[in-house]
């Protein structure tokens, strides 16, 4: 599948969004791709966020392939059994966060997240996950990857694959997703 034959629906992580994190840039340089838009980002209640992706798949006039990065990999697990059938075609999830932790976001331990779905989600999965990621072990993400039904990338010592790490542009990660797109 092209880029330009689906809707690219990008589902961010926790907290402000960056103008320089590889996901908004994606947004503004793919011409069908658009972010999900979360009114809470700092703090997000799951029904939310999964409503606000029911809702842009929905309303998606393409077939979807699902953006993800940290909280957005989880609230994507989250929606996928409510997810219209046949509509998205796959999903890419970048670093996942382990929502299971208590400390995942000091502070904040009054989230919804938890327990992280286990179950296979219902289309192609590419998983990209780093060695080093501060905020999900690599053996945990080895863990989603196998029950998410998914193919993992090994993204090495990354960080958290965002701006702090020196992910900004990402083109690797834009590499891996032409990728992907060719076997849907």
């Amino acid at each position: 599948m092209k880029i330009s034959q689906a809707s690219i629906l990008i589902s961010p992580g926790y907290g402000a969004v960056q103008d320089d994190h590889w996901c908004q840039r994606w947004a503004r340089q793919m011409s069908t791709a658009q972010t999900i838009q979360h009114d809470d980002m700092t703090n997000p209640r799951r029904e939310d966020w999964v409503t606000d992706i029911v809702k842009a798949v929905e309303a998606a006039e393409r077939p979807v392939v699902l953006v993800g990065h940290s909280l957005g990999c989880i609230a994507i697990a989250h929606a996928a059994p409510v997810l219209p059938k046949g509509k998205v075609a796959g999903a890419f999830l970048v670093a996942p966060s382990d929502w299971d932790r208590k400390d995942i976001v000091p502070g904040f331990d009054d989230h919804d997240f938890a327990p992280i779905p286990r179950e296979r989600l219902p289309f192609p999965v590419q998983l990209v996950a780093s060695r080093n990621d501060p905020y999900c072990d690599f053996a945990k993400s080895l863990d989603l990857t196998a029950d998410w039904g998914a193919k993992l990338i090994d993204a090495g010592d990354a960080g958290h694959i965002n701006v702090e790490s020196g992910q900004g542009p990402w083109p690797e990660g834009l590499t891996a997703f032409a990728l992907f797109m060719k076997t849907l």
